[in-house]
């Protein structure tokens, strides 16, 4: 019998890939969807597999929904992947993100422990969770102290500490992915790497005289989503629930990612980018490396694209929308 997935925030990019990704193994795939007035493009990534899937509205705010859909599906494994995921967002709307983040994951682990406790529970936890902490050798790993610097980091660690906490105290099969930044072409236009090909693209059409950022020398390590959700199944077979960092190793500033869309594109960014204030956080997140090594050793896990081959991707994603 086919293995049964639940997955919350089916639609975004993490959810279509990991769905994707969990239809080609022979599950039957579940997802939780957000109701939305304007539905005309909320499940525009889950086009090609609609057929596929089993999808409901819901919300993990609301525990009733939750409930009814883990009774009704019992699930072998649940990804909440459910979240405001926007960090400079989060400043704006705190409390919604504490809502959904926070509470919203403790509804989901909640509802798993009370009606499919043999499920392996999966938890999107982030990077943001270390904020400016740093180990010596320069990078950030499973042992590294966690202090946000967004409410966004804050609500996630508060998910990835309670499920810790289920884990010890139930005996529940619940882990952690830290995910550092991981992009693709469904990557929403309002994040700095969709927004900066995005708009580079229209600079190269003559759409567009300058792009406006924020912090141009913020350094993050950038994977791809498809490599990342692969992880996120990995984790899920692994012989015990554990907390893993999953990262590429390398890392990259807003600046150099600029000027690496702007020169494939046969452009100088610095031509066109300037710096707007209001892009800016109230407290900056500096520096961002993982260590992967634990997913690499234990879960036998590898990233197959590269920095360079992401970028490429997603330039010819955006080039190939109409003017």
């Amino acid at each position: 019998m086919a293995k049964k997935a639940l997955i919350t925030g089916i639609t975004g990019q993490d959810g279509s890939y990991l769905a994707e990704h969990l239809l080609s193994l022979g599950y039957e795939v579940y997802g939780l969807i957000r109701r939305n007035s304007i539905t005309e493009n909320q499940q525009s990534r889950l086009d090609s597999i609609a057929p596929l899937i089993h999808t409901e509205y819901g919300d993990v705010s609301d525990v009733s929904t939750i409930d009814r859909v883990m009774m009704r599906v019992r699930p072998d494994e649940v990804y909440n992947l459910a979240a405001q995921s926007h960090v400079r967002i989060s400043f704006d709307v705190p409390q919604y993100t504490a809502q959904t983040n926070a509470l919203g994951a403790l509804n989901v682990l909640e509802s798993t422990r009370a009606h499919s406790p043999g499920a392996h529970f999966y938890q999107a936890s982030s990077s943001e969770m270390f904020g400016n902490s740093v180990d010596p050798d320069g990078k950030q790993r499973e042992t590294t102290r966690m202090v946000p610097v967004s409410p966004y980091g804050c609500a996630k660690l508060f998910a990835f500490n309670i499920v810790r906490n289920y884990r010890r105290s139930y005996n529940l099969f619940a882990s952690n992915g830290i995910l550092f930044n991981h992009e693709s072409p469904r990557r929403a236009s309002n994040f700095v790497t969709s927004k900066i090909i995005k708009n580079a693209v229209l600079i190269s059409r003559g759409k567009l005289d300058k792009l406006e950022l924020g912090n141009l020398d913020s350094q993050r390590d950038w994977g791809h989503s498809k490599d990342y959700v692969r992880a996120m199944h990995l984790i899920l077979q692994h012989t015990e629930p554990d907390d893993f960092v999953i990262s590429t190793g390398q890392t990259h500033s807003i600046r150099e990612f600029c000027e690496i869309v702007f020169q494939k594109l046969g452009l100088d960014y610095r031509k066109y980018v300037v710096q707007n204030p209001k892009y800016m956080r109230p407290e900056e997140l500096r520096f961002l490396c993982g260590d992967c090594s634990k997913a690499k050793a234990t879960l036998h896990w590898t990233p197959t694209y590269t920095f360079d081959s992401m970028i490429d991707e997603m330039i010819r994603q955006w080039s190939d929308k109409p003017t």
